[in-house]
């Protein structure tokens, strides 16, 4: 399929390579799971900041404890971590312009590292549970005042990130992705604090390694989730919310416009969608304003900004209208 920019353009309409106003290369867009254009990035240092020094801190109380849910959550916040820090490093990258040989750039960067980061997650969620199954059985003992203590703290650490990335929330969708993770880790510490208090004041050991269990449970349908998100993209299926059936019908429905094939839809990263269609041009519009007709709807309709259409010459058997007809008789 013809969707490159520096096309040679022929002088007849139906070979006109035209993309119209609607067309553009995604360099506004937001990549990655979290927005880190403008004052984002300095938001998102701070809670990664936040988020890997504190972990630190519980592998240290959790190992010192005893407490599986304690270590679990420094799994999950450890794993956070990790996609925010990949998330910048691959926003780095998938800054940087196109190259002859990487024509759209490097934005799939940011793709790979959310994949890698996604199966660290779900093997920690495996690791997690397994252990906790274990301690159901013979339950080890547990110092639970340190523990109740290092939860705590975990969760003010958590709410202060969410603070911190909560004011740029309106920044876009990938910022409150991230604002997501955070609360997630809120979660994994108010499990540990339950832990602790069911330890303290009940006696309950079992409730450490069935917090664990629930911890394990957010982090595995966060990862499925990711693995879900990033395999889609890598494998190039339909932008989520782009019926591909009604984007044909839309289409097909353009003035100007007889006949189309070769119609694609797939995401370059995530929030950069990208649309190619060849479409049969029904001799009543020139090609480029055909396209430009197409690109924008489609812009209208689906919010993708870029539409590469390449208008094609009516087969013969369609009927001309009046008009082309005297056009063509006239020497």
């Amino acid at each position: 399929m013809s969707s490159g920019h520096d096309h040679a353009h022929a002088a007849d309409h139906a070979h006109d390579h035209a993309h119209g106003p609607t067309h553009g290369h995604g360099h506004g867009h937001a990549h990655g799971l979290v927005h880190v254009g403008g004052d984002g990035s300095g938001r998102l240092a701070i809670a990664l900041a936040l988020t890997l020094g504190f972990f630190g801190v519980e592998v240290v109380a959790g190992l010192m404890t005893g407490s599986l849910s304690l270590l679990s959550d420094a799994g999950h916040m450890l794993t956070d971590s990790g996609a925010l820090l990949l998330a910048l490093v691959a926003a780095r990258i998938a800054g940087r312009p196109r190259t002859r040989v990487h024509t759209f750039g490097f934005r799939r960067a940011e793709i790979l590292a959310a994949l890698g980061n996604a199966t660290l997650l779900a093997a920690t969620a495996a690791g997690i549970v397994v252990e906790a199954v274990a301690r159901l059985s013979a339950p080890p003992h547990i110092d639970a005042k340190p523990m109740l203590i290092v939860a705590v703290v975990g969760l003010a650490v958590n709410a202060a990130s969410a603070l911190v990335l909560g004011h740029g929330a309106h920044g876009g969708v990938n910022m409150r992705a991230a604002l997501a993770h955070v609360l997630s880790d809120a979660l994994g510490s108010v499990a540990s604090i339950v832990a602790a208090l069911c330890v303290l004041y009940f006696d309950f050991p079992l409730a450490d390694p069935l917090a664990s269990l629930a911890i394990a449970l957010l982090i595995g349908v966060s990862a499925v989730g990711l693995i879900r998100q990033t395999g889609g993209v890598l494998m190039e299926q339909a932008p989520l919310g782009v019926d591909l059936q009604a984007l044909e019908q839309l289409i097909r429905e353009t003035p100007g416009v007889y006949d189309l094939h070769d119609l694609h839809a797939w995401q370059i990263s995530d929030g950069f969608a990208v649309v190619t269609v060849h479409v049969v041009l029904d001799g009543a519009g020139h090609g480029t304003d055909v396209a430009r007709a197409v690109g924008e709807r489609v812009k209208g309709r689906f919010g993708i900004d870029h539409v590469t259409v390449q208008p094609e010459a009516p087969p013969a058997s369609v009927q001309l209208l009046p008009v082309e007809r005297l056009r063509r008789k006239t020497p």
